[in-house]
């Protein structure tokens, strides 16, 4: 286990505060000495009994300490060295504390509600470069998974699943329920409405074509200034109708179109020579041979399109994603109810792991330790913790020798 910077940090620290501890320990041990040939029986006497009771103190909380990590003075004393010897029993340990008293249910849910994540997330990702960032990672992402796609795995898909599973349902019922409920809500307005835009700006920029396609079918007996007459006519009657459906949401071309897609609903849905009809239809697709090439081929230009607008970073796909991101990151900074279901759903996430692999979790610390080396894990943990167990030397040192001061003066007293 090689030393981190934060490592070496830390035993210069452990190193220094082993030096006060032992400082003291040898400036007990020289009052101790210093004091011994004088006169006990005044002063000295408890000067002479504190640093005494202090060395004392020092030598049993440094053997106490030193025992956790190795031999005292390479020593084998038995009940020392602790950690080496008990490190696979202090790794089930550490693994069962930790999984009984911090990764709970009720702990981790709380830290994460708590700890607001949707609204975080939503102030970091409304800042453009972060959103930058995002739809890049979301690009590279999709880049390499179209690469992945397989275009023999896509024909074979086409022909072994999916165009046999539809040619076993049958799709004629589920079409007029889909198709019911798309007029029902009003979800086909906006084709409607895109349709319509389309007509009016088709006639408006070609009305020649229009009279073209007219002329042809007029009659061939008629005088040609009739038929341009007609013709004319025809084409602004167009023009208006078209702009006039384009304009009004209630206009009966609408309403005649609504009708007329759910009677095919209906039909689809409980009329059986329809129904027959459909099925037909879809036999006659699926089972023609070119189907599926035909499903490889729109396959193979949708991932050309996708590969050439990924590339590119001035892309409408990499200007509508960021917009995209800042749009659902600004909502998750200010909307409150969102921000309650987002942080609700990952606190359940977060719940749901826990309870379901939370010992499989914690059982990395017991893994982790059982691998170190015995004397390797007794250092490594005393980079952690020796700074501070120092100080029980320190004050064994103090409390000695103020527990000396009290029992010479008691003594003193009884005598």
């Amino acid at each position: 286990m090689a030393l981190t910077a934060g490592d070496e940090l830390r035993r210069t620290r452990l190193r220094r505060m082993k030096g006060v501890a032992l400082g003291l320990l040898v400036f007990a041990a020289v009052i101790y000495l210093a004091t011994l040939p004088l006169d006990h029986s005044g002063g000295w006497g408890y000067v002479n009994a504190m640093a005494e009771a202090g060395m004392v103190g020092a030598l049993a909380d440094w053997f106490a300490v030193t025992a956790l990590f190795r031999h005292p003075l390479g020593i084998p004393i038995p009940h020392t060295a602790l950690i080496p010897r008990k490190k696979d029993e202090l790794a089930g340990s550490l693994q069962s504390f930790f999984a009984d008293n911090f990764l709970t249910e009720d702990v981790v849910r709380e830290r994460v509600t708590d700890a607001g994540l949707a609204a975080r997330a939503g102030a970091w990702a409304r800042e453009d470069a972060n959103a930058q960032r995002l739809v890049r990672e979301g690009v590279r992402i999709a880049g390499v998974l179209l690469d992945r796609v397989d275009d023999d795995a896509v024909a074979t898909l086409a022909s072994d699943v999916i165009l046999p599973r539809l040619a076993r349902e049958q799709v004629a019922p589920i079409a007029g329920t889909l198709l019911d409920g798309v007029v029902t809500d009003g979800s086909h307005r906006g084709l409607v409405d895109l349709a319509a835009r389309e007509i009016h700006t088709w006639l408006t920029k070609h009305p020649q074509r229009f009279a073209a396609m007219m002329r042809d079918r007029a009659p061939k007996w008629a005088p040609d200034f009739v038929n341009q007459r007609v013709v004319s006519v025809l084409y602004w009657q167009a023009v208006d109708w078209a702009a006039s459906v384009r304009d009004n949401p209630e206009h009966p071309t609408r309403a005649a179109l609504d009708d007329l897609l759910l009677r095919v609903a209906d039909d689809l849905q409980h009329d059986p020579a329809v129904q027959a009809r459909a099925e037909a239809l879809k036999d006659r697709l699926l089972g023609h041979p070119h189907t599926a090439a035909t499903v490889v081929s729109l396959w193979g230009s949708l991932k050309r399109t996708l590969a050439t607008a990924l590339d590119d970073p001035d892309s409408g796909v990499h200007t509508r994603g960021v917009r995209l991101v800042q749009r659902l990151a600004d909502a998750l900074e200010h909307d409150a109810a969102l921000q309650e279901r987002v942080d609700g759903a990952l606190a359940d996430a977060a719940g749901f792991a826990v309870r379901t692999y939370g010992r499989e979790l914690s059982s990395v610390i017991s893994h982790t330790i059982q691998r170190w080396d015995g004397r390797q894990a007794s250092r490594r943990i005393e980079l952690y913790v020796g700074r501070d167990l120092q100080f029980i030397r320190i004050n064994g040192t103090i409390v000695g020798a103020l527990a000396g001061l009290v029992i010479h003066a008691v003594s003193q007293l009884i005598v």
